[in-house]
């Protein structure tokens, strides 16, 4: 049987830390599971933000390398996809190459949530809207256009019913929609309307200010699904990780899916936390939401069920006995972290021998 391939893209800052981290977890989870997994990795080093200030000589400098890191990595996710890969782990990389891609690929970002016994579903637009718009410089001055269209927002409305009937048997109780519309001339306010009259689905539009009133004053009703445009969600989602999602930044891991027809809903899986330069070879950024998507995605791509349950378990336990890194109080290093859940995943599943660093032959470039 042919293993299951795994892409992996890798920023600038912590991202040279943190890939071993994310290929060490993965290739333990699969050899525990008794299967095998091909990690397949861009051949390009892409830059952050830091690495771009540092490194480029002045904004047209960094607009022409923004520019090639976006092309890159929307070609690698293209030819992922179009070999069957269906996952994809990428470190932070610079946010405006990022939301190029994001645009083009037609992305969201997911993020299940639950406030007491009430379920939510965050469904951020990362597609269109301020972040995903181009520069126009002239002497003291920049101009950003960016677009909406009716198209992106139906894929992304469609793509949130369906993800919310998946997740929950009796499908939504409510899709609300966190938009600054006003400022569209009502365009937005049709679009949806028509949509809610195709789909049978009520979607209903509020302003970002109303959502966070409502949340504040009622909190959501049961299997509410959220669904935002970036210029609210990328603020609040730390917001809600943390009001609903018992969980730092610094240790989740979430998911985005590429709406494009042709990209296959390839999904891709981030930490939430950035490139952290600062951090950068110190051997001291935290690698919880690394290991968490190792485990997701061998979970869920790399027929390994029970994956992610027995990370959690494995983290508890390392937690328990104060092996953290400094930003979570500890004075444990990464190396140390993953280290200590490795072999609390190994005593568990009865594995003891050390997990390797790299399985030989499995890491290649991408085709350029």
């Amino acid at each position: 049987m042919t293993a299951p391939r795994i892409a992996l893209a890798v920023g600038r800052g912590t991202g040279p830390d943190l890939a071993p981290v994310f290929e060490r977890v993965l290739y333990r989870i699969t050899r525990t599971h008794g299967t095998r997994v091909e990690v397949v990795r861009s051949p390009q080093l892409y830059h952050s933000y830091v690495s771009l200030r540092a490194e480029a000589a002045g904004t047209a400098e960094i607009a022409r390398l923004t520019a090639r890191d976006a092309a890159h990595y929307e070609r690698f996710c293209r030819e992922q996809a179009a070999s069957g890969v269906r996952a994809v782990f990428r470190t932070a990389i610079n946010a405006q190459s990022l939301y190029l891609v994001r645009q083009r690929l037609a992305a969201v970002k997911v993020e299940p949530l639950t406030a007491g016994t009430a379920r939510m579903l965050l469904v951020r637009d990362q597609a269109q809207g301020f972040y995903t718009g181009v520069n126009r410089h002239t002497p003291g001055k920049v101009v950003r256009t960016m677009e909406f269209s009716r198209a992106v927002t139906e894929q992304v409305l469609r793509y949130a019913v369906r993800r919310a009937r998946a997740l929950w048997p009796d499908g939504p109780s409510r899709v609300l929609m966190a938009y600054k519309y006003h400022l569209l001339d009502g365009t937005l306010d049709d679009w949806t309307d028509d949509l809610s009259a195709r789909l049978g689905v009520a979607f209903e539009l509020f302003q970002p200010d109303t959502v966070n009133r409502n949340l504040i004053a009622h909190g959501p009703e049961d299997r509410t699904v959220l669904v935002a445009g970036n210029e609210w969600a990328d603020i609040m989602h730390v917001v809600l990780l943390d009001r609903y999602g018992a969980e730092r930044q610094e240790n989740r891991c979430t998911e985005n899916v590429h709406l494009a027809p042709e990209l296959h809903e390839l999904t891709e899986y981030q930490t939430v936390h950035g490139s952290a330069d600062d951090l950068a070879g110190r051997d001291t950024v935290n690698p919880v939401a690394t290991i968490r998507a190792a485990a997701r995605i061998a979970e869920r791509h790399a027929g390994c069920p029970g994956a992610e349950a027995a990370v959690e378990a494995a983290l508890v336990g390392v937690q328990a006995r104060g092996i953290r890194t400094p930003d979570l109080g500890g004075e444990s290093g990464t190396t140390a972290v993953v280290d200590a859940v490795l072999a609390e995943l190994g005593a568990r599943a009865g594995v003891f021998a050390p997990a390797p660093v790299a399985t030989p032959g499995a890491s290649k470039a991408g085709s350029r």
